[in-house]
């Protein structure tokens, strides 16, 4: 089991805690699978959500976080990307 695993195990009655292991876990993957970047995104999105708004809001507010967040995540990735790149990453996201 890696360690990321073990800790969102052991943060199973802390979300916040638990998606952030998750979101590590992903980053870390995404060094062997890109596709593992979009959990990245998606966990570290929950992770905030969770601890800013705990467990109990409607479904739209979360989608709302997520959204800014990601936001975010797209403006810093836009912000350091390389114009008219001349080996661009082939990535086969399947989803």
């Amino acid at each position: 089991m890696t360690l990321t695993v073990q800790a969102a195990k052991e943060a199973e009655k802390n979300p916040a805690a638990q998606a952030a292991a998750r979101t590590i876990g992903q980053a870390v993957g995404a060094v062997y699978t890109p596709t593992h970047s979009l959990g990245l995104a998606f966990y570290g999105a929950a992770a905030i959500a969770y601890d800013r708004v705990g467990l109990e809001e409607k479904p739209e507010v979360y989608d709302q976080i997520a959204a800014q967040e990601c936001a975010k995540m797209e403006e810093a990735l836009r912000a350091c990307m390389v114009e008219n790149e001349k080996n661009p990453a082939k990535i086969k996201w399947y989803c």
